[in-house]
């Protein structure tokens, strides 16, 4: 007889499994990983007996995304399929998700094999059927996924199910929780990736020293945003984690191929990697094995290459970079052609026969038997062993920095006397912003600090920031505030700067720009905002330290540029977010902006839009307990700016610094012809629309402010706001339902101009007020404005503006 010989876990993964083929490349390295980590691997488990498991369990998320799109009901005996047991409707970003299954099962491979629950951020978030298909398999769920999905026919025919369901449930929300792409209960997500090329711009800035990120992007985004090239020159040993970016190179976008592709392919992106600054590592992206591998290969040469940086006195080094080169959709029917982005088959196998055999073909391919899939998801399940979180919660998925309480404010004091002109002080509000920034960073070194620049950071008011921050750069130029370990990330990108913030939620951030142009900033802005807001509303707000957005050398500032940069559109999308996640406000003066920048800083996972002038001649209107009031309220009542307010109809309101000055030299000469009216400052004005949600109406002013700020006695009502005044109305009709209503603001109308002059011709400027206030209250306005004021308005003569 001849001596039975035993296989081992070796001989075992080198056949593969299903459509999962060891090519020799992906073989040589993998024996030498395994030679580096040890045959006995660590507390988890033999290394072949992990990626042995590792092709079953990803071969399984195969067959169950496939489902997803395709079938009704599911059957874990894997038996065929019959035309009614297939969807009416299938929907789905099938190939995109059947790359992104090696990409993540290697992924939980990786961690396994080193016993290190590893960050993960994926761009592209269409292809969520795969992180949530073997999140389901391992057990790696969210509680509102536990409780309705399981490896079990009734358990992954509701999965299947679920899948753009559209259902709405008896509250009217959204029934399944699960998403077209990330979505809150995905188990460790951090974006919804709907944005394609944000990831990119982010992930360098996430991980803090001593954690790890595995991020996945796609060749498609790659055309999306120009500043995922600049990664390699942010990344330093001293202050980031280990990160490696994969692209999934698979060739194609929805309907064509993807512009790399035209160009030159995977042989073209290594050039023009290395001519950035990366580490280009080419691999199978057809096999998860070669992600593992990937994955530790790529953090060891970012170590190694740290060190010999260090050894050498640089900073900057060389970013590993991997390319998972595969097609669309591999293996499955239809691979690697424009169908499927979608749906691979081309037609619905409910009623096609041709399209049905090649699913259930496809599908066989593809099957794991039950018992086979449990042995192997145990192999899965082994982190008590290493005594490490499940991927759900690893490190960036729950944020919560310490801050500790930074330097208070340096108040400035107010005249008593609002209505002397000459007795007015005037001072820079971007200059408090500036000092409570660097006293936040100062009581807290423990904290990254990121500020995302655009450019400009000095003539934006921002002065000791940069000089204790610094740029930061490869190589320092003499003389200049430059460091190979700066903080302020500075390029004529504004996503990408604003990305170095969004992306750092374990250290303290500050974006500052143009108004103008950060309105370039929406797209990465909004995304953050939204998952956020979806964060809070499933009570998980998170912890991460609120991120201001500066906005200013704004509108009223910038009338010497002509009017491109002359923009308020940023601020007005951004109020059209959620209030309680979006804040924007307009701080009126120097201490209204300390005040807003300090509750800002203070506040927990929220993105405060922040429009605040650079000019060092603007009033000091707001006392420290009128500017705290503001900022706690929405708004403030400004009685040293009032006259006979008792009795008025006339309620004056501002939106903005400039817009405070030309309603309080109105107010000069309303007092003086003897009109009685009341003065308000709108700080936040989002606070005062209708709220939508549990959210929004927790943060919005109560009815006691509405009416303390907006009584009924006062029902002729004129604003002065920063932006378009027609939106602005729309917004707060709230405020003005049953009164007589007035509002001035932006009219598009622009050159290059000085500051009065802009306002004159956006009729914001104070003899506007004036003719606006004597409509309301129905008075001629010869008895509120002189002849020449009165001919500059009519377009009779030139105004003589002051």
């Amino acid at each position: 007889m001849c001596p039975q010989i035993l296989e081992t876990d070796y001989d075992r993964w080198l056949r593969g499994y299903g459509v999962i083929r060891h090519r020799p490349e992906t073989v040589r390295r993998v024996r030498i990983l395994t030679e580096g980590l040890g045959q006995a691997g660590g507390r988890e488990g033999s290394p072949f007996e992990i990626l042995t498991a590792l092709d079953r369990v990803a071969s399984a998320a195969l067959w169950l995304v496939v489902h997803e799109t395709y079938a009704k009901n599911v059957y874990i005996d894997g038996r065929p399929l019959a035309a009614e047991d297939f969807k009416e409707r299938p929907e789905g970003h099938t190939g995109g998700a059947l790359n992104m299954v090696p990409a993540y099962a290697g992924y939980l491979a990786a961690n396994a094999l080193t016993g290190i629950t590893r960050s993960w951020l994926m761009g592209q978030g269409h292809t969520v059927a795969a992180i949530d298909s073997l999140n389901l398999i391992v057990g790696n769920m969210t509680e509102r996924h536990a409780e309705r999905y399981s490896w079990s026919n009734g358990g992954l025919t509701r999965y299947v199910q679920d899948f753009y369901s559209y259902k709405l449930d008896a509250s009217g929300r959204q029934d399944s929780p699960l998403g077209s792409h990330v979505n809150v209960h995905t188990a460790g997500g951090l974006a919804e990736g709907g944005y394609l090329g944000f990831a990119e711009l982010q992930y360098v800035h996430m991980p803090l020293p001593g954690e790890r990120l595995v991020v996945f992007l796609s060749d498609g985004a790659f055309e999306e945003q120009r500043g995922s090239d600049w990664a390699a020159r942010w990344w330093r040993a001293r202050d980031c984690g280990l990160v490696t970016p994969i692209m999934i190179a698979n060739g194609r976008r929805i309907d064509q191929r993807t512009t790399m592709s035209q160009q030159g392919g995977v042989r073209w992106f290594v050039r023009h990697l290395r001519l950035n600054g990366f580490d280009p590592i080419v691999f199978d992206g057809r096999d998860p094995a070669a992600y593992a591998w990937a994955i530790l290969e790529m953090e060891r040469r970012l170590e190694a290459a740290a060190l010999e940086s260090s050894r050498r006195g640089k900073a900057a080094v060389r970013l590993p970079y991997g390319i998972a080169v595969t097609s669309k959709g591999y293996g499955f029917p239809g691979a690697g052609t424009n169908a499927a982005h979608n749906l691979p088959l081309g037609e619905n196998p409910r009623l096609s026969q041709k399209a049905a055999t090649l699913f259930r073909n496809g599908a066989q391919r593809i099957f794991v038997t039950s018992d086979d899939l449990r042995a192997a998801v145990a192999v899965f399940q082994r982190h008590g062993r290493s005594e490490r979180p499940k991927e759900r919660d690893h490190a960036l998925a729950h944020r919560d920095p310490e801050l500790r309480p930074a330097a208070a404010p340096e108040w400035r004091s107010v005249p008593a006397d609002l209505f002397a002109r000459t007795a007015w002080t005037r001072a820079c509000p971007m200059a408090a912003v500036d000092r409570a920034f660097v006293a936040a960073v100062e009581a807290n070194p423990q904290l990254r600090p990121r500020v995302g620049n655009p450019d400009e950071l000095l003539s934006n008011r921002m002065g000791k920031t940069l000089e204790k921050l610094r740029h930061r750069v490869t190589d320092p130029e003499p003389g200049v505030l430059e460091d190979v370990h700066g903080a302020v990330i500075t390029a004529l990108n504004e996503e990408a700067v604003a990305s170095a913030a969004l992306g750092n939620e374990g250290g303290l951030n500050i974006v500052v720009s143009y108004e103008a142009f950060a309105a370039k900033m929406h797209g990465v802005l909004r995304q953050k905002v939204i998952f956020t807001q979806h964060q809070a509303a499933t009570g998980k707000a998170p912890r991460w330290i609120s991120v201001p957005i500066v906005l200013t050398s704004h509108l009223w500032e910038n009338g010497k540029n002509e009017q491109s940069h002359q923009d308020p559109s940023l601020c007005e999308a951004m109020m059209a977010e959620a209030m309680h996640v979006s804040r924007v406000l307009f701080p009126a003066d120097t201490n209204s902006a300390a005040a807003s920048i300090d509750a800002c800083l203070r506040s927990r996972g929220q993105i405060w839009t922040l429009v605040v002038p650079k000019s060092d001649s603007v009033p000091d209107m707001l006392t420290r307990e009128e500017a705290e009031t503001a900022v706690r309220d929405g708004g403030v009542r400004l009685r040293r700016l009032e006259h006979e307010s008792d009795s008025a109809r006339l309620l004056l309101c501002a939106v903005g610094a400039y817009q405070l000055e030309q309603i309080a030299r109105a107010a000069m000469r309303l007092r003086e012809r003897k009109v009685p009216f009341r003065t308000v400052v709108l700080l936040e004005p989002a606070r005062f629309r209708e709220p939508v949600g549990v959210g929004e109406m927790r943060h919005a002013a109560s009815p006691q402010v509405k009416s303390a700020l907006f009584p009924d006695q006062c029902d002729l009502r004129l604003f002065v706001t920063h932006g378009h005044p027609a939106p602005f109305l729309g917004a707060l009709a709230e405020l003005h339902r049953f009164a007589s209503v007035r509002a001035l603001g932006y009219c598009n109308q622009g050159g290059t101009l000085d500051t009065p002059g802009l306002l004159f011709l956006n009729r914001s400027h104070w003899t506007h007020v004036l003719r606006e206030a004597a409509r309301l209250i129905s008075a001629h306005e010869e008895s509120l404005l002189e002849p020449a004021e009165r001919d500059a308005l009519d377009g009779r003569a030139a105004p003589l503006l002051q």
